[in-house]
């Protein structure tokens, strides 16, 4: 297995030689599972851990490796290894942790393009795209979005549902296909690259990991059926997993049901930058776009000049990531009171 195969680079070249790093074997972690690693490198593959100093200084979750990182280890044997340094990452994909105030649940790094999959046989929703979007946007990430099981509908609905999302996002690739009768493949082939990472997003059931096994021309992920009950996907997927082919690296993720904003401005600017354009112009720098004079948003949204639907997704995630910006610098000061706490108590007790 050469580097190269599994995405590395130039780039990737000048941060192992400015980290120092020429005495370590470099690889790609392809898998996670519960703090230990599955680590590829261009001799083979080996379980990995993070040394005792990695876990120390660990901040939050993010200072942990992910899916998707190149680091730097040392090999003790034809199986295992430990993980010393975590290399730069480029872009990452993550998300508002389900349940944790103020966190982030990173989803995979080093990422060049995002396949985002819908199906238009259930959950297809325009509002969880533009969602995807501001995560991709945020890091620069190439976002490319996938419309699955178009065997499942007549020609006339399949162009209401293509005009739909035209009409919402534009300048983003669109490609509806199905993995059933493979027909658009062709199409989506053109975005492949080898050497190039693509990381698909999406609920349970789209069709991820059929997706996976066609690009690949084998069965790699285990598929399932759609329970006809509630309609709602199975989680084939259980864990993220990085899987090499001949036309690009593709890594698979569970479904995900909860896509929360964490601070992505950057993200939300790209995404939405025809409301962003037009907030610029209103009276009131601090506009919020809900009732205020002066308002230049909405005045287009009485004109129909901005999507209805676009604007209030819009307005919803910005409430998402103030909140999320105030808990975490609710839980910084928290945590700073704590440890100066700690600090006076440790005085105490020396004297």
């Amino acid at each position: 297995m050469e580097l190269e195969n599994l995405g590395y680079n130039k780039k990737i070249e000048k941060l192992k030689i400015e980290n120092n790093l020429k005495d370590f074997e470099i690889g790609r972690i392809i898998s996670e599972h519960r703090e230990r690693y599955v680590v590829k490198t261009e001799k083979g593959e080996y379980d990995a851990e993070i040394t005792g100093n990695l876990r120390y200084t660990a901040n939050s979750r993010m200072d942990f490796p992910a899916v998707g990182d190149w680091v730097a280890l040392m090999v003790y044997d034809s199986y295992s290894s430990i993980i010393h340094k975590i290399l730069p990452r480029y872009s990452m994909i993550s998300r508002k942790a389900v349940g944790q105030s103020g966190a982030i649940q990173i989803i995979a790094t080093n990422i060049d393009y995002a396949f985002i999959v819908q199906a238009i046989d259930r959950d297809f929703n325009i509002n969880r795209i533009e969602r995807y979007l501001a995560i991709c946007n945020s890091s620069n990430i190439k976002p490319i979005i996938i419309l699955n099981k178009i065997d499942l509908v007549d020609d006339s609905k399949l162009k209401s549902l293509i005009t739909s999302i035209q009409n919402r996002i534009k300048r983003i690739p669109l490609v509806w296909l199905s993995n059933a009768s493979q027909k658009g493949f062709e199409k989506l082939e053109e975005y492949l690259c080898k050497g190039k990472t693509y990381c698909l997003l999406g609920s349970s059931g789209v069709g991820k990991s059929s997706l996976i096994n066609n690009l690949a021309g084998k069965n790699i992920m285990l598929t399932g059926e759609i329970s006809k009950s509630i309609t709602r996907g199975k989680h084939n997927t259980t864990h993220r997993e990085l899987i090499i082919t001949e036309k690009g690296i593709l890594i698979d993720n569970p479904g995900m049901r909860e896509v929360g904003i964490t601070n992505s401005s950057s993200g939300l600017k790209d995404t939405f930058s025809e409301i962003v354009a037009l907030s610029e112009q209103c009276k009131f720098s601090d506009c919020k776009h809900i009732n205020e004079i002066g308002c230049e948003v909405l005045k287009a949204l009485d004109t129909n000049k901005i999507n209805k639907a676009s604007y209030k997704n819009y307005i919803k995630m910005e409430k998402e990531k103030t909140h999320f910006e105030l808990t975490v610098s609710e839980k910084r000061k928290k945590d700073k009171k704590f440890g100066k706490m700690i600090k006076n108590l440790k005085k105490q007790n020396k004297k």
